[in-house]
Parts: C-alpha cells; sequence; structure tokens
C-alpha cells in the first residue's frame, strides 16, 4: 500500500507506477532530501509539535537512512514513486511508526521545492569554482604569452593584429560575466520554501524562519502557492548554463581552427586530443569539438524547462517533475566541460612563429597606414581611399605593404616619410592601441590585473 493510498480502492496500475515514477533520476536529492528532513525534524521538536525523543529517533533514523542510499545499501523502489517516499518508507523500516511523524506539517511539493534549491546552490557554487578554473588557465596562457602578436579578424577575415594575450582575456571577461550571473542567482536560489506544504501552508504552529536558518538560506519565500510552484531559479540555473556553453563553444570553435594545419597557431596537448582509427598522422581536437557539440543539449534543457512552465496553472502541478533532469544533465554537461577545459587550456602550446608569420603576410596594418596619412594632414575619407588602391595594387604585385619601398609609398602621397615603416610593423601596430582595453601591451597588462583582482573578489563561500 503507498503512504498516500488511504482513499483509493484499486492499486496503482503498473505502467502508471513505472511511467510516473521519478526514483530513477531524483534519487539524486537524497542528501539533499534527508539534511531537509533533519532541519525540519528539528523544527518539529522546538515548536513542539512533535514530543522531543520522538523527533531524537526520527533524526537518528535520518542518518541511517542516509548512509545506507550513499553505501548502496538501500533498496529504492518505483512504487514509492520518489525519493521523498523512498525516504520516509525506510525510516519507518528503520524505526517504526514513528517515522511516520516526520511528514507533519508538510508535503511532499514544498519538500521537492526544497531540494531542488538546495541542489542548485551547490550546482552554482561548484561551476563558478568550475569556470574561475578555467579563466585562471586563460589568464596564465595570456602572461606567459604576452607580447606574441596573432592576426585579429572580423567576419573571419583578418582585420587588425591584437596580442594573443588579448585575445585570451576576451574571454576571461567572457566567463567573468558567467560567474556574476551565478553568483547573482543565488540571492534567488537561497531562499526557503518548506512550511508552504502543498500550496496553502499548513494549520500546525511551525517556525520556517528557523528551519531556513538551519539549512543555511538567506530567508523564506513569502507567499506558499509561489514557492511550491516557483521553478524560475531552474530556468535561470540552464539559462546560465546555456551562456556558460556558448562562450565554451566559442573558444572551442577557434581552438579547432587554430589547431588545423592551415592556421597552426597552436598545439593541443596528446593528453586533451584523439586519433584516427584509419589515418594515423590525424591528431583532432574531439574535446573542443564535443564541448561545442554538447551546448546543443544545454540549450535544449533549457527550452523544454520554459515550454513545460508555461501553460502552468498554480500551484503545484505533475509537469513540473521535468524540472529534474534536464537540471542534473546541464550541471553535469557544464561540470564535465569545465574541468576538462582548464586543463586543455593550460597546457595548450603557442605557435608565436606562425603567428607573426600570418601577421606579417597580410594587409592588418591597412587601417595603421590610413592613420598615418590622418596624421600627415589628410582627412579620414581621402587616405581610405588612398590605402584602399595601395592595397588593391599590392595584391596584384603580390606584395604586402612592408615590401614597399619609400618611392613606392610616395607615389600614392608625397607626405608619407622614412617613419612609415616603423609605423606599419606589427609591434607598433599593436601598441599604438594604447586606449583602455585596447591591444597595446600595457592595456593588456592593465586588464590581466584588473581579472585577478575580480577572481579574488568573488565570494564562492557566501552561501
Amino acid at each position: 500500500m503507498k503512504l498516500w493510498g488511504g482513499r483509493f480502492t484499486k492499486p496503482t496500475n503498473e505502467l502508471v507506477d513505472e511511467y510516473t515514477s521519478s526514483i530513477r533520476f531524483d534519487q539524486k536529492l537524497a542528501k539533499y532530501d534527508v539534511k531537509g528532513s533533519l532541519a525540519h525534524v528539528a523544527m518539529l521538536k522546538k515548536c513542539d509539535i512533535i514530543p522531543a525523543e520522538d523527533a531524537e529517533q526520527i533524526t537518528e533514523g535520518l542518518k541511517k537512512v542516509l548512509s545506507k542510499i550513499e553505501a548502496g545499501e538501500a533498496e529504492l523502489s518505483e512504487a514509492d514513486e520518489d525519493i521523498h517516499m523512498n525516504v520516509e518508507r525506510l525510516l519507518i523500516e528503520e524505526i517504526g511508526p514513528v517515522g511516520g511523524k516526520l511528514h507533519t506539517g508538510r508535503s511532499r511539493n514544498d519538500q521537492v521545492a526544497l531540494d531542488m534549491r538546495l541542489y542548485a546552490r551547490e550546482a552554482v557554487s561548484e561551476l563558478i569554482v568550475l569556470v574561475k578554473s578555467v579563466q585562471q588557465a586563460l589568464i596564465g596562457q595570456a602572461k606567459a604569452n604576452i607580447d606574441v602578436i596573432m592576426p585579429g579578424y572580423t567576419h573571419l577575415q583578418r582585420a587588425q593584429p591584437v596580442l594573443f594575450a588579448h585575445h585570451m582575456m576576451a574571454y576571461v571577461f567572457m566567463f567573468q560575466r558567467d560567474v556574476e550571473r551565478l553568483e547573482d542567482s543565488l540571492k534567488r536560489v537561497n531562499k526557503s520554501p518548506l512550511g508552504a506544504g502543498a500550496l496553502a501552508g499548513t494549520t500546525f504552529p511551525i517556525d520556517r524562519a528557523f528551519v531556513a536558518e538551519q539549512l543555511d538560506f538567506d530567508g523564506i519565500c513569502e507567499n506558499s502557492l509561489d514557492a511550491v510552484s516557483d521553478r524560475d531559479f531552474v530556468v535561470e540555473f540552464l539559462s546560465n548554463g546555456s551562456l556558460i556553453g556558448t562562450h565554451l563553444s566559442r573558444l572551442c570553435e577557434e581552438l579547432v581552427q587554430w589547431s588545423s594545419a592551415e592556421f597552426n597557431f597552436v598545439e593541443l596537448d596528446d593528453s586533451y586530443t584523439t586519433g584516427s582509427s584509419m589515418m594515423p598522422q590525424k591528431k583532432n581536437p574531439d574535446v573542443a569539438e564535443l564541448v561545442r557539440g554538447k551546448t546543443g543539449r544545454l540549450y535544449g534543457n533549457l527550452i523544454g524547462m520554459l515550454t513545460t512552465l508555461k501553460g502552468l496553472p498554480l500551484a503545484y502541478n505533475k509537469d513540473m517533475q521535468e524540472d529534474k533532469e534536464g537540471m542534473f544533465d546541464s550541471h553535469e554537461t557544464l561540470k564535465g566541460a569545465l574541468q576538462l577545459f582548464a586543463g586543455m587550456i593550460a597546457s595548450m602550446e603557442v605557435n608565436k612563429e606562425s603567428m607573426y608569420k600570418a601577421v606579417s603576410n597580410d594587409y592588418s596594418n591597412a587601417t595603421d597606414l590610413a592613420d598615418y596619412l590622418v596624421n600627415k594632414g589628410l582627412t579620414f575619407r581621402e587616405s581610405h581611399a588612398v590605402v584602399g588602391q595601395v592595397v588593391l595594387n599590392c595584391i596584384q604585385a603580390s606584395k604586402y605593404l612592408l615590401d614597399l619601398s619609400l618611392a613606392e609609398f610616395k607615389q600614392y602621397s608625397d607626405v608619407v616619410e622614412e617613419d612609415i615603416f616603423e609605423a606599419l610593423k606589427p609591434e607598433t601596430v599593436v601598441n599604438a592601441r594604447a586606449a583602455a582595453g585596447g591591444t597595446a601591451k600595457n592595456s593588456v597588462l592593465d586588464q590581466i590585473e584588473k581579472a585577478e583582482q575580480l577572481l579574488e573578489s568573488s565570494d564562492v563561500n557566501k552561501v
């Protein structure tokens, strides 16, 4: 007989049990369910809702149940539907009928909302640490290659030279926004729904604030209807995770390109690549490709959860059981990707010579020739037209700008002097962009310092 079966005259169809049961995946919530139950029974004792000796017996029983679950010794049953009912049944088997007092003053509706918030809080904190480890790896590469110059791109066409370190720091600040979003989300995650009951609260004289304090929450969900039906924090987690996936995927795309023979900008360590079963020469960036590919499932989990919630009336509906698998999957997907990524970035070898050759054999210093002419008195539109003609003629003659002689430059404008050759060197081009946020070395060093300060100031232990 099910724990809720008193009103029923027939057993549940076996197919219904199988279809509606969530124990296959929500057993992941076992430790949070027990943790919440321990706080709840402590409150029941404090408020004299159950006798102290019963509360103490339940507390010891819950600890034993959790030990058995963690050791793989507990028999979890689909007939008991979910982790909450399984824990209660195991508790009653452990200590007898007194275990049935545990559920006094609460519902599975506020119980599952609590478990999911406890899970989300821990998952968010874990992801913050992992994202920061990727940031540290990127900063490490930036510092180790502070003088390396590479082509910067727009439209995937070479645009202007930039420091490789500048490129790495772009991702550091990208991931910093992810850290800040995760940290900010904790304000909304860290509220206790326990005590909301099924939807309207409870008639027992409970102390919700006491339970919230026991579980290190910042406070309680103020409205019982909202407390049991809110899954905004799940959507926010999935949304934040999708953005992290987006940023990882963008960097993966560049690593895949950069590690190809056509670019030859970086070499990924053997421990983060794989070979071909047919072609012995291959070294494939499979980790980067798979992280890029798994971004799609992060998006899918987000869209799935939004779709589930969009038509639900208040308060709890069985549809909300769909909040778990997507969240668990996104958490594990991100956790695996971030753990791999930090090591992959840290061990990556940068091909400095190949990058410098690329910026020496292109026209990415053309803007600097235009700026040079402006500084000599031409309007920008005049200089733009002149440089366009210079580049066209160079392409036709299979030359680059620094291949031209001073006399050839003067054919296009008399204002060009000997200093043009220094002005068009990749090092000069890069360091000329010294404004805050630019690619000049001093600017990038400032970015590194700022980023390291941000990483140090992030407080992942605040909940």
